[in-house]
């Protein structure tokens, strides 16, 4: 009786099959990645900005155009 193919090959165990890291290390670099996120976010977060700061020239039409878009049409 011949034997197939598969059965002549030794098995490995799962953790020395390749596409088993590949498969488990996308998720685990994303999980990674996020928790260095955080850290970062933790330790330098952004400062808040005064609400009675004065506005200079350069930054008035930015102003105007957000005041404008956030106001509900009449």
């Amino acid at each position: 009786m011949p034997r197939s193919s598969t059965e002549s090959l030794p098995r490995l165990p799962w953790w020395r099959v390749r596409m088993v890291w590949l498969v488990i290390g996308g998720p685990v670099v994303v999980v990674v990645a996020s928790f260095v996120t955080l850290a970062l976010a933790l330790r330098h977060p952004d400062p808040v900005l005064a609400t009675d700061a004065q506005v200079d020239e350069a930054t008035t039409p930015a102003i105007t155009a957000r005041n404008h878009a956030a106001q509900p049409r009449r």
